[in-house]
């Protein structure tokens, strides 16, 4: 079978693999579609993979075959699949935090090939069954808006909140759209990109403005003119969560959800006097993926703005990755791995 191999920083081969047989409590799945995440930019862009290894965890396919324990899986069944499963037995788990499992595997992945290939090995119990009458391709987006969905339950977000969302990438777009869902109308983003931007006024953002028009005032007690209730910072730079920070109104919270190499400087005495709430986000909420594919399955997000319209073949993998990176491209690309 087809797979998408990293060799090094800035270089994707295609390889050709055994398809893999399913071991005791496991699933094979011939892969329909896979997004690109924001991860695998820094894991194969920035050098930050492991050689060898195959890259790929949003996506969408068939059970092809079943191992032993697994044969409740039908062959045939149409699946989302790349949830971190958590253990369910540590604190963070019993405190129904299981994006913070105490046994999660590392970010940098836990060995295994993922779903740049024409099949991929899942475990049974991180499946999900999509319902009728939601396509395969718009199930991929299940795990970023999983993703984009427990980063909104983490700000606290409310209807009548005042919320600005700073990136206006595939996340940004997935994060603007969960928030209209939730009934909040009142949803800004910053992003340099005039295509992004007028993207996201279609997803539902009520305005969107450049990083030039955001400002940080001098004196940490000072407030901008048009304070926001929460912040979710998506594009990862180390600039924007510092001015992002200084958005928020008292008591606001400021949400990182995008992964960036670079280490913000934040004011320490502006988060004191306006008691002022930092967090990350990371993966999902503890019914993340069922919650996702339900909202996928609404017909409540404009799912053709959230998906760019043409699916790319491995061997354009590498090419689609930079324009996401040079945001040529704003919505979620979908790799299919036998186009």
């Amino acid at each position: 079978m087809p797979v998408a191999v990293f060799r090094g920083k800035g270089d994707i081969g295609i390889d050709h693999k055994p398809v893999p047989a399913p071991g005791p409590d496991q699933v094979l799945v011939e892969v329909s579609h896979c997004g690109i995440c924001g991860t695998d930019l820094h894991m194969m862009l920035e050098g930050w993979g492991r050689p060898g290894a195959v890259g790929g965890h949003e996506w969408s396919g068939l059970v092809a075959a079943t191992g032993p324990g697994a044969e409740a899986w039908a062959v045939g069944t149409p699946v989302v699949g790349g949830e971190l499963v958590p253990c369910g037995a540590c604190a963070m788990c019993a405190a129904g935090r299981p994006s913070i499992c105490e046994r999660r595997a590392p970010v940098t992945g836990d060995g295994h090939d993922g779903a740049f290939a024409q099949f991929v090995l899942a475990g049974a119990a991180g499946l999900v069954r999509v319902e009728d009458g939601v396509p395969l391709r718009t199930a991929a987006l299940t795990e970023p808006l999983a993703v984009a969905m427990h980063a909104v339950s983490r700000s606290g977000a409310q209807a009548g909140d005042r919320v600005l969302i700073i990136g206006a990438g595939p996340i940004g777009l997935l994060g603007i759209a969960s928030l209209r869902a939730r009934g909040l109308a009142d949803v800004v983003v910053s992003e340099p990109s005039p295509a992004r931007r007028e993207r996201a006024i279609a997803v539902g953002a009520s305005e969107a403005v450049t990083p030039a028009d955001l400002q940080i005032l001098p004196m940490p007690m000072d407030l901008v003119e048009a304070p926001f209730d929460a912040v979710l910072e998506c594009s990862g730079r180390a600039d924007a969560m510092e001015v992002g920070l200084a958005q928020l109104g008292r008591g606001g919270t400021l949400v990182l959800v995008g992964t960036g190499m670079h280490a913000p400087r934040l004011d320490n005495n502006r988060v004191l006097l306006n008691e002022l709430m930092i967090t990350g986000a990371y993966n999902y909420d503890a019914d993340g993926f069922a919650s996702a594919l339900a909202l996928l399955g609404s017909g409540a997000l404009p799912v053709d703005l959230l998906i760019e319209p043409d699916d790319v073949p491995l061997s354009g993998l590498l090419d689609a990755m930079k324009r996401l990176a040079s945001a040529e491209l704003a919505a979620k690309v979908l790799v299919s791995p036998t186009a």
